[in-house]
């Protein structure tokens, strides 16, 4: 999720009445609420290559309402042990007094609040590489920066720079010692990650549950985290460490008509928002029927929520489910390619009004299945291109084919 496992939020409606701007919470993103987790757990089985980890987090006390769809916004600090050793290789104590203007402060603050909590430690820039090169007294350093920063290098500097953090940078170039106001201007405001509620409030009214895929790997040597992912998994105590939380309202949501037909489309965490339309549908009484593709790497290891995902189908709430995984044979099987094994049905659904739904990953998974969409569509419908693609245009148009997508 999942790093920005959301489309977005839209915001609340600012033509709110008096009354209902009563009952708005004092909390936002601007002011998160002090959330706590009161649950936390492993969802992919022993010898699964993932690590994907369930989440309850209690919204009582903070006004706070969402809807399936929604998203939850989580602020996260940095590493601990990563700004101690920025603290060292800059030479200061964290109590030094700092002002980022990207912060927009009133007054400043101390470098190891500044580093801990409120700007990033990655992605550094040609910027820093720059100010570093002009800084640094080593004669070695400034041979190397120069080489890195010719105009013939672009694209080496930029590969040299996506496998470094700015702990990298000062760690390679001791040569340069930058004061902690020169070194925090040039990071980013730490932003907060939005990861799409895997609950419905018909079921939870008073908590949000989160489906997020731990991130961890290595670069130029080094361990690498996700930051939020890993703040979530490693850091924060069970109803005692505080998560600053908000919600994102999204456009994204099950169908006004509860007689409408749903099919989703989410592997891997892509599956949570739609757990939380399950039960938004199962408590509502909606008769439409539902439809989910899942995919992942192992059914014995990754089938996420699989039990409920079945106690539904044997329930009869789940019209029909259909698996991807795609490490289970030897070639490999992704949800779009079950979207095509299915065409038929598929268009079946559509003609009498489906809405189709997808969430996950934007770079492919959500490319894959929207060409298989219009495929489906044109074959099925004996449509040419264009006239699949206008009838996709519709579809989005009337708010039938939506995706929260990251």
């Amino acid at each position: 999720m999942n790093q920005l496992a959301s489309a977005g939020g839209v915001g609340l409606d600012v033509r709110l009445t008096m009354s209902d701007a009563a009952e708005t919470s004092l909390f936002s993103k601007d002011r998160p609420f002090p959330a706590r987790i009161t649950d936390h757990r492993l969802l992919n089985q022993p010898g699964s290559d993932k690590e994907t980890r369930h989440f309850a987090v209690s919204l009582a006390g903070s006004g706070l309402h969402y809807k399936a769809g929604d998203s939850l916004g989580v602020f996260p600090c940095n590493r601990p042990e990563e700004v101690t050793e920025i603290l060292r290789l800059l030479g200061a104590t964290g109590n030094e007094p700092v002002s980022p203007a990207q912060l927009k402060l009133t007054a400043p603050i101390s470098l190891r609040e500044a580093l801990g909590e409120r700007l990033a430690l990655s992605k550094p820039t040609r910027k820093i590489v720059e100010t570093i090169a002009a800084q640094t007294t080593s004669t070695d350093e400034q041979a190397k920066l120069a080489g890195l920063l010719a105009s013939e290098s672009k694209e080496m500097l930029a590969h040299w720079l996506e496998e470094r953090e700015f702990v990298d940078l000062l760690a390679e170039f001791p040569g340069a010692r930058l004061t902690p106001q020169t070194f925090v201007d040039h990071l980013r405001k730490l932003m907060p990650r939005l990861y799409s509620i895997a609950s419905s409030p018909k079921v939870f009214p008073h908590e949000v549950h989160l489906t997020i895929a731990v991130v961890r790997y290595e670069t130029n040597h080094r361990a690498r985290v996700g930051v939020a992912s890993t703040f979530l998994a490693d850091r924060v105590q069970v109803h005692s460490t505080p998560v600053p939380v908000f919600v994102s309202h999204s456009h994204f949501g099950v169908p006004e008509d509860g007689a409408k037909d749903c099919i989703m489309v989410g592997p891997g965490t892509g599956v949570a928002p739609f757990r939380a339309f399950m039960q938004e549908r199962v408590a509502a009484g909606a008769t439409g029927r539902n439809w989910l593709f899942f995919g992942d790497q192992h059914r014995a290891t990754d089938f996420l929520y699989g039990d409920e995902w079945q106690r539904w189908q044997v329930e009869g709430k789940l019209a029909r489910l259909d698996l991807a995984f795609s490490r289970d044979q030897p070639q490999k099987i992704y949800v779009h390619d079950r979207m095509r094994e299915n065409a038929a049905e598929l268009w079946a659904w559509l003609k009498a009004g489906a809405h189709f739904y997808v969430c996950g990953d934007a770079k492919r998974m959500a490319k894959d299945v929207d060409v298989a969409l219009h495929e489906i569509i044109a074959a099925q419908g004996g449509l040419d291109a264009a006239q699949a693609a206008d009838y996709v245009k519709q579809m989005k148009k009337a708010q039938r084919y939506q995706r929260d997508v990251y």
